[in-house]
């Protein structure tokens, strides 16, 4: 996995989170949904990348 893929990946699900839990602790739906949708498009960041270092090696 390259080391920006991994780290925009990572920032992704922090960024994800971080909102998630704040949304949450507002009482804000829209807001934890949002950060959910960006913790698994971090995630599928990640999983994409994993998939491209099996193919390489």
């Amino acid at each position: 996995m390259s080391s920006k893929e991994k780290g925009q990946a990572k920032a992704e699900q922090a960024k994800g989170k971080l909102k998630e839990t704040a949304g949450r602790a507002v009482g804000n739906e829209r807001m934890t949904a949002e950060g959910r949708a960006e913790k698994a498009k971090g995630n599928a960041r990640q999983a994409k990348e994993k998939i491209k270092d099996v193919f390489k090696g």
